[in-house]
């Protein structure tokens, strides 16, 4: 038995990628919004997830949001039909995209909920994981202070064939004039491959 469930945990499925993203999605978009001051400090609660002490939101409003993006975003990835996740950061008062935080999803089509399992330990996967999250909270170093109230948006990008479902609307890039770009770390759970990065607003005379 002990075999058994260590080979489990060892090898992952089209399914159990599909999760370990959503879920990666859901505490880096979480620590992002904490880390950037777009919700009050005091609606966050500190939580131990791969291994770093992340926060969550409290809010729940904005809770029931994030869970139900991420539950589409799981069912996407599951049809292998998701290209990138982006954040965008604006101001509340002119709408003028401030950060753009784009999480480019590479997925190996081959893979389907019949195919053999792939062998690839969670820890692995978590480490990976670690060291983006890692990065981007890092990073807070050199963008530049947000000196205004600001809001997000998300975009999830999917294959153009796709109806959009009820509830989600069609939007534009949300791109930035006059933006600094920044390439930080991936991750792979060997089926699905995420490469983050980000761009942000350089600052007047800069």
């Amino acid at each position: 038995m002990a075999g058994t469930a260590t080979k489990t945990k060892n090898t992952i499925t089209l399914k159990g990628s599909s999760e370990i993203v959503a879920e990666f999605f859901y505490y880096g978009i979480n620590n992002l919004l904490y880390q950037r001051g777009i919700y009050p400090a005091e609606t966050f609660a500190r939580c131990d997830m791969y291994k770093l002490p992340l926060l969550t939101t409290t809010d729940e409003h904005l809770k029931a949001y994030l869970s139900t993006v991420m539950d589409q975003l799981k069912e996407w990835l599951n049809q292998k039909i998701v290209q990138k996740v982006v954040l965008t950061i604006s101001s509340e008062e002119t709408d003028q995209v401030m950060e753009r935080w784009q999480f480019d999803i590479e997925c190996d089509k081959t893979m389907t909920h019949d195919s053999k399992p792939r062998e690839k330990s969670q820890a692995e996967i978590h480490k990976g994981i670690q060291a983006v999250i890692k990065q981007i909270t890092a990073s807070v170093t050199f963008l530049p202070l947000l000196e205004t109230a600001c809001k997000f948006n998300l975009l999830i990008y999917t294959d153009k064939d796709l109806n959009t479902p009820e509830k989600w609307e069609e939007s534009g890039p949300s791109l930035i004039d006059n933006s600094e770009e920044v390439r930080l770390r991936s991750f792979t759970t060997s089926i699905h491959k995420v490469n983050a990065m980000v761009s942000y607003k350089l600052m007047d005379g800069i």
